[in-house]
């Protein structure tokens, strides 16, 4: 079976307030934390890698090393905003396979970010992006990759690709 790559956002794993700033959908943490462990276990296999855009965990080394150990695949960290008062080795050390501090590009396609990017309309590529959770940024050049708009759950390249492809010939994304 070929290993596939995924996409996801803004877990803020342990942050009490994000489950009433967002209007998650959890009774507490635990309830938050366990679903999303949940979620992503649910699609991504050991050997799959996810890329994460940001904002992981809230909690101690300790408990934020119980969680991504508990995640499936390899996990590459794109530092965001609540991330970088952390130091990129307490990332790894927590668990992530690969951490970045900058946005990465992937397949010549996506810009991989935190925070969203101003895209000319001419640049080949489309901002897969977290940070603005169940807002929306207009425009075809970005992807909203929080988890409150795809069911908690990590997405696949290929979804991702597809629903860009979609849009851009007038269909709509197909979002939670």
């Amino acid at each position: 079976m070929l290993s596939k790559v995924y996409f996801t956002s803004d877990h803020h794993f342990g942050h009490k307030l994000i489950i009433d700033f967002e209007s998650r959908p959890f009774g507490g943490i635990e309830e938050m934390n366990q679903t999303m462990i949940t979620n992503w276990n649910a699609v991504v296999g050991k050997e799959d890698t996810v890329f994460h855009l940001g904002d992981f965990s809230f909690l101690n080394l300790e408990d934020t090393r119980r969680i991504v150990s508990a995640l499936n695949g390899y996990k590459i960290l794109i530092l965001g905003n609540h991330d970088r008062g952390r130091s990129r080795s307490w990332w790894l050390e927590a668990g992530f396979d690969e951490v970045s501090e900058y946005p990465l590009i992937y397949k010549e396609f996506f810009m991989l970010s935190h925070e969203p990017m101003y895209m000319n309309k001419h640049m080949p590529y489309v901002n897969v992006h977290g940070h603005i959770h169940g807002q929306k940024y207009e425009g075809k050049h970005h992807f909203n990759i929080c988890v409150e708009h795809w069911n908690y759950t990590p997405l696949s390249f290929e979804q991702i690709r597809d629903a860009v492809t979609a849009s851009e010939e007038g269909g709509e994304l197909n979002d939670s």
